[in-house]
């Protein structure tokens, strides 16, 4: 067994905060070191922790039609490493599920990403995983996005495609018009044959 598989089971084992979460631990996350694109996510919601399988909601749906790739290619973990800040679903809040709980990232980032070498884009999906990975977290993600082309072509910071963003969709037509077709023919070009 590789170390990279060994460390897969152990995060898949963690219940490093399942006292705080309202549905027990179920990490849900998908890796592989020959991955060559990272979609650095939040965490996922009610209805990926039920299937346990990542973006299995309405927003994988719509973030599938960002990347212009079908689902067999998605869910392909040599293809695509899917690494939410918090791998359990952390509860409902007042204005949607609760932030990612702070004991995942600090535990599980660092190794996970040092055995995929073979990463060349990396998709940063919302505030938490900005934060993170950049670029210019102190900025309002509208701003670190309206900017992309600064951190092309390695990183691009992308709203969260929850269906709860389409306001900001609408406010930001950019976005669909200028960096959708380019991030596509990107992600296309990162594929394995």
């Amino acid at each position: 067994m590789s170390r990279f598989t060994t460390l897969l089971k152990q995060v898949r084992a963690c219940s490093l905060c399942a006292p705080q979460l309202p549905l027990g631990p179920r990490p849900v996350l998908q890796a592989d070191p020959a991955a060559r694109i990272l979609i650095a996510g939040q965490a996922p919601g009610r209805k990926v922790h039920a299937s346990g399988v990542p973006f299995d909601d309405a927003s994988g749906k719509r973030l599938r039609e960002w990347l212009g790739v079908s689902p067999e290619v998605f869910y392909d973990p040599k293809q695509f490493a899917i690494l939410p800040m918090g791998f359990c679903y952390p509860g409902t809040g007042k204005a949607g599920d609760l932030p990612p709980r702070p004991e995942c990232a600090p535990a599980w980032r660092a190794p996970l990403l040092a055995g995929m070498a073979s990463l060349r884009l990396t998709l940063v999906l919302g505030r938490y995983a900005q934060a993170y990975h950049g670029p210019e977290p102190q900025h309002t993600l509208t701003e670190a996005a309206t900017h992309w082309r600064e951190h092309w072509p390695h990183t691009v910071l992308l709203p969260h495609p929850s269906p709860r963003n389409q306001l900001w969709l609408q406010r930001n037509p950019w976005f669909e018009a200028d960096l959708l077709p380019v991030l596509r023919q990107r992600v296309a070009q990162q594929l394995l044959p």
